[in-house]
C-alpha cells in the first residue's frame, strides 16, 4: 500500500534538519558524554507550583473532555495578556487554545491556504517550517533574510518571491524574536512587511513564542500595527516563556471569524486539550511577568557569556543576539560549512550544536548554539568551540 504524497513529501525528499541532533542523542544513549547545545529545551523543569496546579485539577476531576476552543478562563486570561502586551483590544473570541505552538503553525496555514497555494516563510527558519507548510497542503517558498541586513527580511525580496511563485500566494510566516538568528524585528521592518501583505492580500502568520526573551529593543506584534489585525494570525505558546515544553499548550490569536473556523478544525483534529493541563497553564499565566522574567533570566545571563567569549577572539563572529535562547555563530573563517564544523565539534570535542544549514541556506556557514546548560558548563563548551574554530582557521591559512 502507498502512503499519501501529503505525508511522504513533507520533507520534499531531503533531510528534516535534525540529523546531527539525532546523532548526538544516539551517542548520549550509548554512554558517550556529550554537551548538548542543540534544542531550545530549558535546563530547568516546569515549576512545581504549575505542576501542583495540574495535579489539583486532575485529582479534582478535570480529566474529561474540555471545551475544544479552550476553557473560558484560559481563553480570557490569554486575551487579557495579549491585550496588555500589544495594546490591541482582544477578547476570548479572538483566542483558540491549541496543542502547542507547532500545532498552531499547522492550523494557521490550514486556515490561510487552499491546497496548492504558495506560503512564504523566511530563511533562516525554524527547522519544521517548510514541512509544516507542505503538510498543510501549501507550496513552501523561502524568502532569504541575509546577514548584511541583520537577518531581517526586506520588502523587495518578499515582493520578488510573490512575483516568482507562479500561482496564488496566500500567506507569509515570520518569527520575531527569531529562531535561529536572534533577530528582533523593529517597527519599521514590521511596517514594511505589513505593507507588502496589505498590498498583495496575504495572511501574515506571526510566530511569537519567544516574545518574553528580548535582550535588545522591544517585542512588537504586527497585529498591533494600524490596519493589520484583520489579516494577522499570532501563534503563541507556554513552552519558552514558562518552561512548559512538554505540556503542549499554545494559542492562535486572530479575527473572531477565523477563530470560529479554526475551532471546527480543532474539533476534527485534536478535540481540545486536557482540562487539567489548561488549568495548569492558567495558573502559570497568573504567576505574571515577574515569573516570566525569572524563566528568561538565565538566557540573558548566558548571552553575555557568549558575547564576552566571542569578543575575545577574531575567528568566530556572533550574529547580534537580540532575543531568544540561542547564539548564531558565523564560522566561515574556518573554511567549513556549518554541517562540517558541527560534525567535527561533535566528534572531537563531544559538543553538539545545530548546523546553520538545518535552518536554511541563508544560515550556511553558521552554527546555532542553544544557551541551555548551566553557566560554567556553557562557558567551557563555548571556549572549546572557539578553540577548535581557531585551530581550523589557522590550518586553512589566509
Amino acid at each position: 500500500m502507498e502512503l499519501s504524497h501529503r505525508i511522504t513529501r513533507i520533507n520534499d525528499g531531503g533531510s528534516d534538519g535534525w540529523d546531527l541532533f539525532r546523532k548526538a542523542r544516539r551517542m548520549i544513549a550509548s554512554g558517550v558524554p556529550v554537551v548538548e547545545l542543540t534544542i531550545g529545551e530549558h535546563d530547568i523543569r516546569t515549576d512545581p507550583r504549575i505542576l501542583d496546579a495540574m495535579d489539583r485539577a486532575a485529582r479534582g476531576g478535570h480529566t474529561g473532555y474540555a471545551a475544544v476552543a479552550g476553557t473560558d478562563a484560559l481563553r480570557a486570561e490569554i486575551a487579557r495578556r495579549v491585550a496588555a502586551q500589544s495594546g490591541v483590544a482582544t477578547t476570548p473570541e479572538n483566542v483558540l487554545v491549541v496543542s502547542g505552538g507547532q500545532a498552531g503553525l499547522f492550523m494557521a496555514h490550514m486556515a490561510a491556504c487552499e491546497r496548492g497555494d504558495a506560503a512564504l516563510y523566511i530563511d533562516p527558519y525554524y527547522a519544521t517550517y517548510p514541512g509544516t507548510l507542505r503538510a498543510a497542503g501549501a507550496r513552501a517558498i523561502a524568502v532569504a533574510a541575509r546577514p548584511e541586513h541583520g537577518f531581517v527580511p526586506q520588502a523587495g525580496d518578499i515582493e520578488a518571491a510573490i512575483d516568482a511563485a507562479g500561482g496564488p500566494v496566500r500567506s507569509l510566516l515570520i518569527n520575531s524574536p527569531n529562531n535561529p538568528t536572534g533577530a528582533v524585528y523593529d517597527r519599521a521592518a514590521l511596517e514594511r512587511i505589513g505593507a507588502v501583505c496589505e498590498r498583495r492580500d496575504l495572511w501574515l502568520i506571526s510566530d511569537e513564542v519567544y516574545e518574553g526573551q528580548v535582550w535588545e529593543g522591544a517585542h512588537l506584534s504586527p497585529r498591533a500595527l494600524p490596519g493589520l489585525a484583520k489579516r494577522v494570525l499570532v501563534v503563541g505558546s507556554m513552552s519558552k516563556g514558562h518552561a512548559m515544553t512538554g505540556s503542549r499548550v499554545g494559542w492562535i490569536v486572530g479575527p473572531a471569524e477565523a477563530i470560529v473556523a479554526l475551532e471546527d478544525l480543532a474539533t476534527n483534529m485534536t478535540y481540545g486539550l486536557p482540562g487539567f493541563i489548561q488549568d495548569a497553564a492558567l495558573h502559570a499565566l497568573r504567576l505574571g511577568p515577574v515569573f516570566e522574567a525569572e524563566i528568561a533570566a538565565p538566557f540573558r545571563r548566558r548571552r553575555e557569556i557568549a558575547r564576552r567569549l566571542v569578543a575575545a577572539q577574531e575567528v568566530v563572529r556572533a550574529v547580534p543576539m537580540q532575543g531568544a535562547m540561542y547564539a548564531l555563530l558565523d564560522i566561515r573563517a574556518t573554511g567549513l560549512s556549518g554541517e562540517a564544523f558541527a560534525e567535527a565539534l561533535l566528534e572531537r570535542e563531544r559538543i553538539a550544536v545545530m548546523p546553520g544549514e538545518s535552518f536554511g541556506q541563508a544560515a550556511r556557514g553558521h552554527v546555532r548554539v542553544a544557551l541551555t546548560v548551566e553557566d560554567a558548563r556553557l562557558e567551557a563548551a563555548l571556549a572549546r568551540l572557539l578553540a577548535l574554530a581557531g585551530e581550523l582557521a589557522e590550518k586553512r591559512g589566509p
